[in-house]
């Protein structure tokens, strides 16, 4: 069995920036179809921690029948990557990125293919981002093709193995993704209602986390995973952390003179609680009642100044009218006076 003690690296660490580029890269090429995108990932892979920097995408396509039918245009990754060093030396060619959402069958081909690009043939890693992630959690996976030697003493084969992920990020990067993601927010909704949502998502990926924690200790308690020390004071440190909220402790016992102050003092925390939860739900509820009633202020003003704009167009076609009929009343007169005059002239002719 391979570990990850075979791999020169033990994590893979990834800055936002990377995640935003392949995003953009399925975005572009139409979405509706569901097929995946392919492209190259640059970074650091001089420490035992992979660092992913930076990508680029690639021209890729994949009969999805047949999975030894696939397309790279290889020359592409050549020039790219020669651009690329020009801007950032630093930056090396690391391994490769697809859309997943999980390993296909090509991909220890087109692995082996990115091998002759990586420094001194190094092993490519393989990162998957599911760009359509409905859950919780981060939206990455790692990976690197290691040998795997069998028990029954047959020829090993290659397969992939699965290396712990993070994304971080520098002060810089943080404030570029908070200008990029602050268009993708809704408008319409006010700080508190980001604010709200920001904590809903972090409560569920807590509850995520520990329930993962939870199965992992039932296994240890049933004997399906062995005992790990260095986990165990992990959690340790984790629960020392937590403030203390429920019973009081021994101290606090011996000092309460009756049983009564115990009981006052827990429904004290109870009632503390709950008066910061209803003070909190009062703003949230005050603060929708605010854009309510601003939003029908604007709907009623908007209706006033149509009313407005409908009557002075109605009080100019009146008044257009008008011009009109004078007009032609002018002209009628005009048509009259001069018919009187030429009889006039007529008349005259004829008494002389």
């Amino acid at each position: 069995m391979a570990s990850l003690s075979s791999l020169p690296h033990d994590q893979v660490t990834i800055a936002p920036l990377v995640l935003l580029s392949v995003l953009d890269h399925y975005k572009r090429i139409d979405p509706a179809a569901g097929k995946r995108v392919v492209g190259v990932i640059l970074g650091d892979a001089t420490t035992s921690t992979l660092k992913v920097t930076n990508s680029f995408a690639l021209p890729f396509e994949e009969d999805e029948k047949n999975s030894d039918v696939w397309f790279l245009d290889q020359n592409y990754i050549e020039n790219m990557t020669e651009m690329c060093k020009k801007i950032n030396a630093k930056e090396k060619l690391i391994g490769w990125y697809h859309s997943g959402p999980k390993l296909r069958a090509a991909d220890l081909k087109i692995n082996e293919l990115f091998k002759r690009y990586t420094a001194n043939n190094r092993n490519p890693l393989l990162l998957i981002v599911d760009v359509q992630q409905s859950g919780v959690g981060l939206p990455t996976d790692a990976y690197m093709s290691v040998d795997q030697v069998k028990d029954d003493g047959t020829s090993t084969e290659r397969t992939f193995l699965h290396l712990p992920c993070s994304i971080e990020a520098e002060e810089a990067e943080e404030i570029g993704v908070e200008h990029l993601l602050r268009d993708v927010r809704d408008q319409a909704a006010g700080g508190l209602s980001i604010r709200l949502t920001n904590q809903l998502k972090s409560l569920k990926g807590l509850q995520k986390k520990l329930s993962e924690i939870i199965a992992y200790l039932n296994k240890v308690v049933r004997k399906e995973l062995p005992v790990n020390h260095t986990i165990l004071g992990k959690l340790q440190d984790v629960f020392n952390l937590l403030p203390n909220l429920g019973q009081p402790n021994e101290d606090e016992m011996s000092d309460a003179k009756s049983s009564a102050e115990q009981i006052s003092l827990s429904n004290n925390l109870q009632k503390a609680l709950t008066v910061k939860t209803n003070d909190e739900l009062m703003i949230v509820y005050i603060s929708n009642l605010v854009r309510a009633i601003i939003a029908f202020d604007d709907l009623i003003e908007n209706k006033i100044q149509s009313k407005k704009l409908q009557e002075k167009l109605q009080q100019e076609s009146e008044q257009a009218l008008d011009g009109a009929t004078i007009t032609e009343k002018d002209a009628d007169a005009a048509d009259d006076k001069a018919a009187q005059t030429s009889d006039a002239a007529d008349k005259e002719k004829a008494k002389k």
